[in-house]
């Protein structure tokens, strides 16, 4: 339950929690992860729009830390209640796609089923949703300044050394078949988008992921994504990121593969999500990781800059 750098996974012990409630597509929203059990997963993955910088921003990321198991705790101490809240958004997994703000998706979910909770289980509810307003308000602080400590993007976790990592590939796509480094020799320039279950940024940009895959087919090109919690085959972590994709409408290519290899030892090493990086037809990575989701229209214009480049080099 520890990172590599020894400090408690939030994203792990939200994860745990979900799977006691046997709730899987909550997570897609709610700021915690799917750990696994890859080793992609052991690291603390920061929910940032962009990469964090390790030394300037250990102490508001260790607050975050806190913060999310402040909100694992109120779960815990109210199970059998937030049991009965959790079962009714498993009936509606389409709503994993709203970009509401969670606490109000809560008290939203609560009110509209308000006959079925007691006078006194509608009373713990009202009083632990305004705790996690607050914590969710002191989260999206975190973020914020962290985001703004390395607005550059510049920091990056990956191995300088990492240019061939897709050298060779071999894996799958997520409904078994078999996948190697041919895919990127017939494109011109193919976007690798990394994202884990979990990570409110990386769910909030695959519909538009799903855009510019149709724009890059157009040009020659493809986006390929990679959810660090489907590596190894683990099924639970294939089912749940299929069906996170299936509902923001996104059917672009994503791949698994094991966390022993060279690309999934450069996955393991990916601190901040979303990250996309271009990979040539070589399966060399071209230029810096992209840190942030491209749903900000900023971060999609500086993205395709970047494709842009690559497709002009050819």
């Amino acid at each position: 339950m520890k990172n590599k750098s020894g400090r408690v996974n939030s994203m792990k012990l939200k994860k745990a929690i979900a799977a006691s409630l046997a709730i899987s597509l909550l997570f897609a929203f709610t700021g915690c992860g799917n750990s696994s059990d890859s080793a992609a997963t052991e690291n603390t993955k920061q929910e940032t729009a962009s990469a964090t910088n390790a030394g300037d921003t250990s102490a508001p990321n260790e607050k975050l830390d806190d913060l999310y198991q402040q909100e694992n705790q109120i779960f815990a101490d109210h199970k059998n209640v937030w049991d009965k809240v959790f079962g009714f958004m498993s009936k509606n997994p389409d709503d994993a796609a709203s970009n509401e703000n969670y606490a109000d998706f809560l008290a939203n979910t609560i009110e509209s089923n308000k006959a079925s909770f007691s006078e006194e289980e509608f009373d713990t509810l009202n009083k632990d949703i305004e705790t996690i307003r607050g914590i969710e308000e002191e989260i999206a602080r975190l973020e914020k300044e962290i985001a703004a400590s390395d607005s550059s993007g510049s920091t990056f976790s990956g191995s300088a050394d990492s240019t061939g990592v897709f050298h060779d590939f071999k894996g799958k796509d997520l409904d078994g078949n078999d996948v190697d480094d041919s895919l990127f020799a017939q494109n011109k320039v193919t976007v690798v988008n990394f994202w884990f279950s979990g990570c409110k940024p990386c769910v909030e940009e695959l519909s538009k992921l799903n855009e510019l895959n149709d724009k890059l087919k157009e040009m020659g090109g493809e986006v390929v994504g990679i959810n660090t919690d489907t590596l190894d085959d683990n099924q639970d972590g294939i089912k749940e990121a299929k069906e996170i994709l299936k509902a923001k409408g996104a059917s672009y290519k994503n791949l698994t593969f094991d966390s022993d290899s060279t690309v999934g030892k450069y996955a393991g090493d990916i601190m901040a999500f979303p990250t996309t990086v271009l990979v040539d037809k070589d399966g060399n990575i071209v230029g810096d990781p992209f840190m942030g989701g491209i749903d900000d229209p900023s971060n999609y214009e500086q993205l395709m800059k970047q494709i842009q480049s690559v497709l002009d080099q050819k």
